[in-house]
Parts: structure tokens; sequence; C-alpha cells
């Protein structure tokens, strides 16, 4: 093997994404051979990646966060409260009940749960960068204050007459027999994969993570950068319950207690660092799956699902124990 194969299979080997991959095809193939009547068919297929969309793209969001040594416990509350008020005003665009309304609401509907949620995050994004609030603190309120203010418009209960045309096309609605909801998640995981991969924004929200007060000294705009970065997480935090909102047909201000939990799990299992400057998205993509496949694959084979918190546990104190090992390694070399 010529010395350039041997770094480049070094460098593959040491890479959390490998790993990670390699522990899903794992679960997959475990579970797989456990019941392939069950597990490895298109209807396993399609209702995991479903079930998986809505935290997809909150996680996408909770990657730039994370990368830039941040955090953002809010994005579960953002989604309830992105969905309650999109919700009520779609009810009162249609007098009272959208059931019947038509794609014009719809927009509005969208655009109402976007701006909500960037509302939120630029608030985050004010606090952390501005006021040089330690992100766990303003992320913690602001995860009490969007809950809140979502019960507390909603008089604490879910929010009913989503649109027909909503839920039947974007809730369970398909094209070439894939669910739409899994497409508009897709697509926007690939556009963050190229916002962060392959842009200006991504390099600096890198460069950030790795030294914040690197990244100033060389004309890095670090307070901008961060308001844009809690912005998108905001932002794609209220699309996250405008989605959520499609595929059950309601608004719920319950339901999504762990969410932000959840999105963080997986962006740490997908290799990206809790300490910053290191991360992907294709690494996030198959950090939440991980949980995914394994309570579903709990539910097939028969074994009680409240192992699968234990096992996600498990493996993501791996993963975080394998960066901190790796990062060890590097600052001795």
């Amino acid at each position: 093997m010529t010395p350039q194969r041997k770094s480049l299979a070094k460098r593959l080997v040491g890479t959390n994404t490998l790993w990670i991959a390699l522990v899903l095809l794992l679960l997959i193939a475990v579970f797989g051979a456990l019941r392939p009547d069950a597990v490895l068919t298109v209807f396993t297929l399609q209702t995991t990646l479903v079930e998986t969309s809505v935290l997809l793209v909150l996680a996408v969001g909770m990657t730039f966060v994370i990368i830039t040594s941040g955090i953002d416990l809010s994005v579960g509350s953002v989604l309830v409260f992105s969905g309650v008020t999109s919700a009520m005003t779609m009810n009162s665009l249609n007098g009272g009940d959208a059931t019947n309304a038509g794609w014009g609401v719809v927009v509005v509907g969208l655009l109402v749960a976007l701006a909500s949620g960037a509302a939120w995050g630029l608030l985050n994004g004010l606090l952390i960068a501005k006021a040089k609030i330690p992100p766990l603190i303003v992320t913690l309120g602001s995860f009490g204050a969007a809950l809140g203010a979502g019960q507390l418009i909603s008089n604490g209960s879910n929010v009913s007459g989503v649109p027909n045309v909503l839920s039947n096309n974007l809730g369970t609605g398909t094209t070439f027999g894939v669910p739409n909801l899994v497409i508009l998640a897709a697509v926007v995981t690939a556009l963050g994969a190229l916002l962060l991969g392959t842009t200006r924004f991504g390099r600096h929200t890198y460069a950030i993570g790795s030294n914040e007060e690197a990244a100033r000294r060389v004309g890095i705009g670090v307070t901008r950068h961060l308001m844009a970065v809690y912005l998108l997480a905001g932002v794609l935090a209220g699309l996250a319950g405008f989605m959520a909102m499609a595929y059950f047909r309601v608004a719920s201000v319950t339901g999504h207690d762990t969410d932000n939990l959840n999105a963080i799990a997986g962006v740490v299992l997908g290799g990206t660092s809790l300490f910053g400057g290191a991360g992907s998205i294709v690494g996030t993509i198959f950090g939440v799956f991980i949980p995914a496949v394994l309570r579903k694959g709990f539910v097939i084979v028969g074994v009680n699902v409240y192992w699968q918190p234990i096992a996600v546990a498990i493996v993501l104190v791996a993963a975080v124990w394998f960066d901190q090992s790796r990062r060890k390694a590097r600052d001795r070399s």
C-alpha cells in the first residue's frame, strides 16, 4: 500500500462519521437477522424515514449550533410554539376552522411558523452573542418561555383544524412512492450540508467553534455570525413545527418534551464535537437514525421499548468518549 493510501485509510478509520455509520449498519443487520420479514421491508423503511424527518430538520440546525461550541435547548419548545401560532393563524383566516382551507391559507401558515421560529432564534442569538449570556442559560430560559407561550395562547390544548390539503399532501402524501415529508427533510438536509461544507458561512462556523477569539482576530464577525446560527436553528425549528402539524393533523402542545435532547443526541452521535469546531451534516444523518432504528427494532423484535433510551445513552457516552480520546491524542502529537 502506498503512503498516500495508508494516510487516507488512517484518516477514514479515525473519523467519527465512519464509525457511527458502521454502528448504524450493524444495528440494521442485527435486527434484520432477527426479523427479516418485518425489518427489511419497504414499509418499515418508509415509516422510519417519516418518523425521523422532523427530528432530522431540528438536528440540522443543532449541528451548526454545536459546531460553534454552543447549545440550544429550546428547539422542541419553539417547534410547539410555531405549530400553535401557525394553526391558530390558519384557523382565524378561515372562519375558525381551516380544515377546508386552500393553499393560500397554508402558505400564510408556513410563513407564520417560520417567523415564529425565527423570532425565538433571533432572541437567543441576541442574548448569547450580544449580552454574552451562556447558551445553556439562554436556551434553557427560552425552552420554558416558548413552551409556556404556546400553552398560554392555546389555553393548554392542542389546536385542530389543520387544512386537509396540507395533511393530505405534505403530511401523508407521496411522490413516486417517497413520502413528501421525507423529501422536504432531505432537501433541508442537503442545503444544510452545502451551507456547512462549501460556503464561507460554514467555514466561519467551524472557525468560531475551534477558537472564537482567534476567529475574531482574523476579521470574522463573531457576534453577527452567532446570531445568524441561532436564527437558522430557530427557523428550522419553526419548519419542523409546521411539518409535525401536517403529519399529526394537529398542533400539539405535548409530545415534544424530549425533542431537544433527541436532536442534541443525534448530532453528538453523528460525530459533532460538544467542544466545537468539528462535525458534519452527513454524520448527523447517521446519528439521528441510530435512536430511530433502535426504537423501531426493539418494537419489532419484542424487546421492552424502555431499553431504547438505555441503549442510546451507552452509544452516546461512547461517542463522546471517542471524541475526547481523539482530541487528547491530537493534542499530544
